[in-house]
């Protein structure tokens, strides 16, 4: 494994983070103590979670992934070894059996860490995020930008909220997910007026979906903050597993068809294109992309998913594939011919 500095900490991660959605839906409680231990004895220290996973986002399931986590913290007895993200969901409709609320206030901070931290079986998190911010973004496959003039600017108070839990000792670093290079700006800003500074931005990046590079990659190069990339797969769509129609009867978009972010007629041609690139140069399409990813001078760290063991063995293995000049040409050439058709 190889290991980075998770920026402005003194945290020590693996490059490779453990992304863990899927636990309590598609994985039961043991597959999920099982990816941990395979994870661990693999070198990953870095582990991500968020209050409403399971995904998709179901009554039934929610926050089951945290108490698988914190079942094997309690078994293991190893916290101190982890590093632990979660997060706070943001405004969604469809969200609100989480709580009614659905914001960034104080009682619903206090409301969403406490509950973490039961689930978890800890009484500190290393890293919380914002999963979603609470004004509309194009975000989750949209592309374009929709204006809400009536939402009024709360960033401060967000930063001052998330300041009192750090100094209560509930949690040591804040970051976001999902955030534009408007909204990060917006939070080093405060930074600069001597707040707690938000250290990473979790999206999600892949060779579908490059859309940071236009203007946030910038943003988090010249303001030192991490970049957390997930989805580096597109929901599996670059394993190549959907090609010439194929439909695995256990993989997440025939399971959820509503998860069809990556599978449009655009996607499906580069992923075809790119498995070409893949098989040209004896490497499996999955590696490739993870490769591609890890490469990026502004990837801290690559959070990554599986279902089954063989899938994370071949996932962390990446991290030892190293992409020559020629490939990348040959990458970013398919990348001009469809340029982000998932954004």
């Amino acid at each position: 494994m190889k290991y980075t500095t998770l920026t402005n900490t003194d945290l020590k991660i693996s490059k490779i983070c453990l992304g863990t959605m899927t636990w309590g839906q598609q994985n039961t409680e043991d597959e999920g103590h099982a990816q941990l231990d395979f994870a661990i004895d693999k070198g990953i220290n870095f582990i991500d979670t968020a209050e409403m996973y399971s995904v998709p986002g179901n009554p039934k399931t929610q926050g089951s992934t945290e108490r698988i986590i914190g079942s094997w913290l309690a078994k293991k007895g190893n916290r101190s070894k982890v590093i632990l993200a979660s997060k706070i969901t943001g405004p969604n409709r469809f969200f609100e059996h989480i709580r009614k609320d659905l914001n960034f206030s104080k009682a619903s901070l206090e409301d969403a860490i406490h509950k973490s931290l039961t689930r978890l079986q800890t009484d500190y998190l290393d890293l919380y995020q914002l999963h979603w911010p609470e004004r509309g973004v194009n975000v989750f496959g949209v592309r374009d930008y929709k204006h809400n003039a009536k939402w009024e600017d709360n960033t401060g108070q967000i930063i001052e909220r998330l300041q009192g839990f750090v100094k209560e000792g509930k949690i040591r670093h804040i970051g976001l997910s999902n955030e534009t290079p408007w909204g990060l700006m917006r939070y080093m800003e405060e930074a600069r007026n001597g707040v707690l500074k938000m250290v990473s931005v979790q999206n999600s990046y892949n060779l579908l979906n490059r859309r940071d590079e236009a203007g946030l990659t910038e943003v988090v190069l010249r303001e030192n903050v991490a970049y957390l990339p997930y989805s580096p797969l597109a929901f599996g769509v670059l394993s190549g597993k959907y090609l010439n129609n194929q439909k695995p009867s256990d993989a997440r978009v025939t399971l959820f068809p509503n998860y069809s972010r990556y599978s449009g007629d655009g996607s499906l041609k580069a992923t075809k294109l790119y498995s070409e690139i893949a098989k040209k140069h004896n490497l499996s399409l999955p590696q490739m992309a993870l490769a591609f990813v890890r490469q990026q001078p502004f990837v801290t760290s690559t959070i990554i998913g599986a279902t089954s063991l063989a899938q994370l063995s071949e996932n962390i293995d990446s991290v030892n594939v190293r992409l020559s000049e020629e490939i990348l040409r040959e990458i970013n050439d398919v990348h001009s011919r469809f340029p982000n058709p998932a954004p």
